[in-house]
This record gives C-alpha cells, sequence and structure tokens, in this order.
C-alpha cells in the first residue's frame, strides 16, 4: 500500500509539473536515447527552394539586429560550435521544421535555410555534413549551434563544444546524389577513404579488423598527434584510381559507414 501511495505521489507531482510547463523551462541537456556515431546518418546536399519560412532578414533577437546572406557561395568560417538537445527536441525550428536532437542538422544567425554545411571538428579530424534548417546560436562567441546527433557524431557531446571548421556545400542538380558531397570536389591524388579517427588504438583497430574482409583493398590504422592527444585513423587504400576510390566509397555507404571522407595521404 505505501508503495501505491507513494506512485500517486510521483505521478500526481509529475502531472502538476505538466500543468505548469509554461512556468518552467528545463535546462538543455542530453536527450534520453544514448546513440552512437553510425547511427548518425548525414544528408546528401540537394538542390531546395529558399523560401521566406526561416529567411526573414533582418530579423532581431535579444534586442539584436541579424541579416541572412543572400548566398552561401564561398562561405567558410573557423570558429565554436555548440549543441542542443533534449529541451528543443520536437519544437519547430526557424523554418517550421521539427528539430530532432538525433538527426544531423544545425543551426546558423546567417546562412540562408537551408544550407548543407561540412563542419570538421579541428581538434579530432573528424568531418561530416549537415543541414541547417534553424537559427543561433545567439552567443557572441560561437558560430554554429549543432544537434546533439551531429555533435556524437563529431566527437564533443560531453565536452559541449568544439573548436570547428564550417564550409558551405553545393549541389547544382548534376551530381550523383547517391554519393556523399565531397565527391563532386576529389581530386585526382587522392588515395585514401577515412572511415573513422579514434582516440583509442583498441577501437580503431577493431574496425579495421571488421572492414578488411568486406574491402578490396588494404585497410590501415594510421596515427595522427593533435595537440597534445593521439587520434587513430581507419583508412582504405592506397587507391590509385578514382574509379576504383569511387566504387569503394560506394560500397562504404552500402555497410552503412556514411562519413567516409576522400584523402590524397
Amino acid at each position: 500500500m505505501k508503495n501505491l501511495q507513494k506512485l500517486a505521489l510521483v505521478l500526481s507531482f509529475g502531472l502538476g509539473l505538466a500543468a505548469c510547463a509554461n512556468l518552467y523551462e528545463p535546462a538543455d541537456g542530453k536527450p534520453l536515447l544514448d546513440i552512437r556515431p553510425e547511427q548518425v546518418i548525414e544528408p546528401v546536399p540537394r538542390a531546395e527552394p529558399i523560401l521566406a519560412a526561416g529567411n526573414t532578414s533582418p530579423y532581431r533577437v535579444n534586442g539584436r539586429s541579424y541579416r541572412v546572406l543572400d548566398s552561401s557561395e564561398g562561405y567558410q568560417q573557423n570558429g565554436i560550435a555548440s549543441w542542443y538537445g533534449r529541451k528543443f527536441h520536437g519544437r519547430n525550428t526557424a523554418n517550421g521544421e521539427i528539430f530532432n536532437a538525433y538527426a544531423a542538422t544545425a543551426a546558423h544567425r546567417s546562412l540562408p535555410i537551408p544550407t548543407y554545411v561540412e563542419v570538421t571538428n579541428l581538434e579530432n579530424g573528424r568531418s561530416m555534413v549537415v543541414r541547417v534548417n534553424d537559427r543561433g546560436p545567439f552567443h557572441s562567441d560561437r558560430i554554429i549551434d549543432l544537434s546533439y546527433g551531429a555533435a556524437v557524431k563529431l566527437g564533443f557531446e560531453d565536452q559541449g563544444t568544439a573548436q570547428v571548421r564550417v564550409r558551405a556545400l553545393h549541389a547544382d542538380g548534376t551530381e550523383d546524389l547517391r554519393r556523399t558531397p565531397e565527391l563532386a570536389e576529389w581530386k585526382s591524388d587522392y588515395r585514401y577513404l577515412q572511415v573513422g579517427s579514434f582516440s583509442e588504438r583498441t577501437s580503431a583497430r577493431a574496425l579495421q579488423q571488421r572492414l578488411d574482409p568486406e574491402m578490396s583493398a588494404p585497410v590501415i590504422v594510421s596515427e595522427v598527434q593533435l595537440g597534445d592527444t593521439a587520434w587513430y585513423r581507419v583508412r582504405v587504400g592506397p587507391v590509385n584510381d578514382r574509379k576504383v576510390l569511387l566504387e569503394l566509397k560506394d560500397q562504404l555507404l552500402l555497410l552503412g559507414y556514411s562519413g567516409v571522407r576522400a584523402m590524397p595521404e
């Protein structure tokens, strides 16, 4: 009986909070579901119209005025990225879409919505594509606010912020949209596919062992020192034929590895 009374008390307390939701604003944080980097699916850039929704310019937030760029052409910037998650999960983004904390999306103060960008974590070398569909972050020291899922894939969900490079990507309708965006810019000297980057050698070795039987090219682990931290990169190659490299890329996509990058060495 006592347990039932306690349960009733907890439920009534929870209903009371729900009824007072307009008076209580929870702090942001990680969503309830834990996810792995490989579960975050990167979007493939495609030509989308720039509609009025989310692109009012100028617009004001907290008494400050912001302008939306006429075009994302040539946009690239280095700075601090943050992430947002549980507090905004299920709410509308600036263009009216529903924010999914696990999807690969982002908020930006000035890029047209939607814009596809490549975000590289300069602290660990990880890179991915996200789709900008929201406005923010409205902190002067940050340049982009990523979804929790994007932060997981880029490896900074625990630290909260990271130094990143943001580069706008474009789709002109002529690319094979099954491929990830950087393929359109592959140079003839690209010889490797980077599948993952890890701070632990054992994690890199485990991925190497999983991939090795599946690949027709060597799967190697290379070490790189970034600041005080050693990172272990899992790569397929070297491959001297660009066509073969593209075929290997498609094979990795079919195996579920969506964040693959082409590199010269």
